[in-house]
């Protein structure tokens, strides 16, 4: 029924009984899962808080579905005000893990992705990996992905509405082109932040001789071979997808690609790591100029360690500050984070860092950052987002969370996409002085006095949601945030985390 609640009771009597039903003992569950026996146990006596990620890993194990779409939507019931207290770690960049998964299909041997992020948005890619013929196993753990390629893709068995459901589809289209000559991809998803053109990705594929053609709900590919081998092209976007498309593209394009005015950002820069780690050589790797060296082949079995996401280390930072509270948050890659904590520590944030340490990947500079309660003030000039290494553009919602904990009035502006400032309205609900200035501007003034907003359905966008999320955290009394699936497309067990630091959030699906 779609009124009914799925309460965590409910789905631990469909736990037990599925697993009986498998032959299987609490401790064989446990292990399959990566958890231990008393989490299956808390489970199954619904004494678990359960994320849709850990759903969907049981559903799988046990072969059965524990909800269909009937179950309706996965909502969150925040009991804020509460302080946060100890040590989290910044998990592997949501960014990052569907670029390489994508990535890995340049290869025709088997690719292991060690941490991957078990997100709503990698599932959806697993789930179309899996439906054109790609052998996708998770190891025991539940953090490494193994994927096998068959000898030829079956593109007509594409599960198309896993595919629209993201627009990370989009970075297919690099890898397919070396093995097909003609194909046809969805329309893609993802948030919804206005107007979002592939006109970058056409003229930037070109050049590698790949023509593309919107059709009706598809993207029709053309294939042909490069009239020379060294090919030089500026994109006409810093985007992310785009040079990572570009970068795909070029990886089995035999020759010398330049790719100017190619983003540096750290998903990037993590797919370029991969790549080479598949034999691609590639230079300037961090700047706006790549060299890559086209391979004709990739054949070779391969693992590589996905990095941390410096999106997620600022999420549990405003947590941290919102709720007023000490935290020390771990792996931090610092440098995509070195402008936002410039200008926190302008508004007079107190916090300290750890020496530097690397990512497993061998590259990726990591700290541990510690956050202490502090009396913020507004910055002199307005809040706005640069190319790498410029603030981050997903991390400027979380500064209007920020500003609102800040005496004085801030601007932030968001030049870059068209409406996910409208979305960040929602923050008034929990008592925000927030005005639109205009779809890229928000004035904000605080201090602020968070109270419990009632019933909040998240906005169609990923970063205001999860903003509207924090806010709530250190807002006085409840606040029940409803169709939360946006935020589960990138944060992985994301309320569990914050629970264990101190947070009230219940779990539930309605």
């Amino acid at each position: 029924m779609a009124g009914m609640v799925t309460s965590a009771e409910s789905i631990g009597i469909l736990v037990r009984e599925a697993r009986i039903g498998k032959g299987m003992t609490q401790s064989q569950l446990a292990k399959a899962l990566g958890t231990s026996q008393s989490a299956v146990g808390r489970i199954e006596a619904g004494n678990q808080n359960l994320s849709l990620e850990m759903v969907s890993r049981i559903s799988e194990v046990l072969g059965q579905a524990l909800m269909t779409p009937g179950s309706g939507a996965l909502n969150l019931e925040i009991d804020g005000g509460h302080g946060l207290s100890g040590s989290i770690e910044t998990r592997t960049s949501k960014n990052a893990s569907v670029s390489t998964l994508c990535g890995a299909l340049l290869n025709s041997g088997k690719t292991t992705l060690r941490g991957i992020a078990r997100i709503e948005e990698v599932n959806r890619l697993v789930e179309v990996l899996t439906s054109i013929g790609v052998d996708c196993e998770w190891g025991a753990c539940g953090a490494n992905l193994t994927l096998t390629p068959p000898k030829k893709l079956n593109l007509k068995a594409m599960d198309v509405e896993a595919a629209r459901r993201t627009r990370s589809i989009l970075m297919f289209i690099g890898p397919l082109m070396h093995a097909y000559r003609s194909f046809d991809l969805p329309f893609a998803g993802g948030c919804d932040l206005g107007t979002r053109t592939i006109e970058p990705h056409l003229q930037a594929l070109k050049h590698l001789g790949l023509e593309i053609e919107a059709t009706a709900g598809l993207y029709h590919c053309e294939v042909h071979t490069p009239s020379n081998e060294a090919r030089h092209f500026a994109l006409t976007e810093r985007g992310d997808t785009v040079t990572e498309n570009a970068l795909m593209a070029a990886a089995r394009t035999p020759g010398v690609t330049v790719i100017r005015n190619a983003s540096p950002n750290y998903m990037v820069q993590d797919l370029c790591a991969f790549l080479v780690k598949l034999g691609v050589p590639i230079e300037g790797i961090g700047t706006t100029t790549l060299t890559v060296h086209g391979v004709g082949e990739i054949d070779q079995d391969v693992e590589y360690d996905i990095s941390e996401d410096p999106i997620e280390s600022m999420t549990l930072l405003t947590a941290a500050v919102v709720t007023e509270s000490e935290l020390t948050i771990t792996r931090v890659p610092i440098e995509f984070m070195e402008i936002e904590l410039a200008v926190l520590e302008s508004m007079g944030l107190d916090f300290s860092l750890t020496d530097e340490y690397r990512s497993h990947n061998g590259f990726t500079r990591l700290v541990d950052l510690t956050v202490r309660p502090s009396s913020l003030v507004a910055p002199v000039d307005k809040i706005h987002p640069m190319p790498f290494p410029g603030l981050n553009i997903d991390n400027l919602p979380f500064f209007g969370v920020l500003a609102a904990m800040a005496q004085g009035t801030t601007t932030i502006f968001d030049w870059v996409y068209d409406s996910r400032m409208i979305h960040m309205m929602g923050l008034g609900k929990l008592g925000a002085n927030i005005t639109l200035l205009d779809p890229h501007r928000i004035m904000v003034t605080g201090p602020t006095k968070w109270r419990g907003g009632g019933q909040l359905i998240c906005p169609p966008a990923l970063r205001p949601s999860v903003c509207i999320f924090m806010a709530s955290l250190g807002a006085q009394g409840s606040t029940t945030l409803r169709d939360t699936y946006v935020i589960f497309r990138g944060y992985e067990e994301l309320p569990d985390r914050l629970n264990a630091l101190g947070a009230s959030i219940h779990t539930f699906w309605q």
